[in-house]
C-alpha cells in the first residue's frame, strides 16, 4: 500500500495536483461547506480520500471521481476492507472531463474538488453544463485563478473566466491556503472558492448561453483593444457605436469595464 501511494503521488504530481495533507486545513475547509443530511456530493480528485472521509455521514451519498487507476484502486480496497469508515461512498474511475456529471449526481447535488491547477477552467466549463442540477461548487485551486474567478468589472483580474463563473454562479473566495497545507507543497498559494448556483445569468433572459459566452470571449480576445475594435468582427462601426451609446457606454470602453448586464445589452443589440 505504501508503494501504491508513492506511485500514485508521483502520477498525481505530473498531473499538477497536490494532496491536502494537513488535517487542520481539511477541518477548516469542511466548516465552509454547506453540509446537510441525505444530500449527494460529487468529489473530483479524491486522492487517498483525505477529504472523502470528512464528507461522509448523516446519510450523505459521496461519489468520488478519480482519474488515477492506482488511487481509485486504493480507495476501493479501503472501502472493501473497512466499509464502516466509508458509508455511502462510491468510486468512479474516470477523467472528470469525460464523466456524465448530471447522470452520476442525480436531480440535485453539490461538488467538491481539489483540482489540478492547469485544468481548472476546462473542469468548470464541463460542470456548468449541469448548472440546473448543481446546488453549489467548492474547489481548491491556485489563488491567482481564484482571484480571477471572483473579480468584478474594473479590476485587473476581471476577464472571461470571471464572467463565465458569474454567469452560472455566485463565486466567493472562502479561504486562502498556504503551500504548507499540501503534500508536496506547491510553489504558489491556493484558495478555496465557493460557488452558489445559479448566478447572474438566471436574471438576464439569455436564450442561447453558449452563443452569449462566445460573444463575451470574443470581447476579451485582445484586451489592449477597445471593445469597439473587438466588435468589428461581427458588426460595422456605426452599429457598434449605436449599441455602446444605447448601453450607456463610452466609445472607448473596454471589455474589462463591463458587467454581465452590459454585455447582455450589447449582445442583444448586435446579434
Amino acid at each position: 500500500m505504501a508503494l501504491l501511494h508513492c506511485l500514485a503521488d508521483m502520477a498525481r504530481q505530473r498531473l499538477g495536483q497536490h494532496f491536502l495533507g494537513d488535517i487542520g486545513w481539511r477541518k477548516r475547509i469542511l466548516k465552509t461547506l454547506p453540509l446537510a443530511p441525505n444530500e449527494t456530493w460529487i468529489e473530483i480528485g479524491p486522492g487517498h480520500g483525505e477529504m472523502t472521509q470528512m464528507l461522509v455521514g448523516d446519510g450523505r451519498r459521496i461519489v468520488a471521481i478519480e482519474a488515477d487507476v492506482n488511487l481509485a484502486s486504493g480507495l476501493r480496497n479501503s472501502i472493501e476492507t473497512e466499509p464502516q469508515h466509508w458509508p455511502n461512498v462510491e468510486i468512479v474511475y474516470s477523467d472528470v472531463l469525460n464523466a456524465d456529471i448530471g447522470k452520476i449526481g442525480g436531480k440535485r447535488f453539490h461538488v467538491y474538488g481539489n483540482l489540478p491547477y492547469y485544468i481548472t477552467s476546462p473542469i468548470l466549463h464541463h460542470l456548468f453544463q449541469w448548472g440546473g442540477q448543481i446546488a453549489s461548487i467548492h474547489i481548491v485551486i491556485q489563488l491567482e485563478v481564484a482571484q480571477r474567478i471572483a473579480a468584478h468589472p474594473g479590476v485587473r483580474d476581471y476577464g472571461y473566466l470571471s464572467t463565465l463563473c458569474q454567469f452560472y454562479s455566485q463565486p466567493k473566495i472562502a479561504l486562502r491556503i498556504p503551500p504548507g497545507a499540501f503534500r508536496p507543497p506547491p510553489k504558489v498559494d491556493s484558495a478555496l472558492v465557493g460557488m452558489t448556483l445559479p448566478g447572474d445569468g438566471a436574471s438576464l433572459g439569455i436564450a442561447d448561453p453558449k452563443k452569449f459566452l462566445g460573444f463575451i470571449q470574443m470581447c476579451f480576445e485582445q484586451k489592449r483593444k477597445t471593445l469597439r475594435n473587438n466588435l468589428l468582427e461581427i458588426a460595422d462601426d456605426s452599429r457598434i457605436q449605436h449599441a455602446l451609446a444605447q448601453s450607456g457606454l463610452r466609445p472607448d470602453a473596454r471589455a474589462e469595464q463591463l458587467s454581465l448586464a452590459q454585455f447582455s445589452a450589447i449582445f442583444n443589440l448586435l446579434t
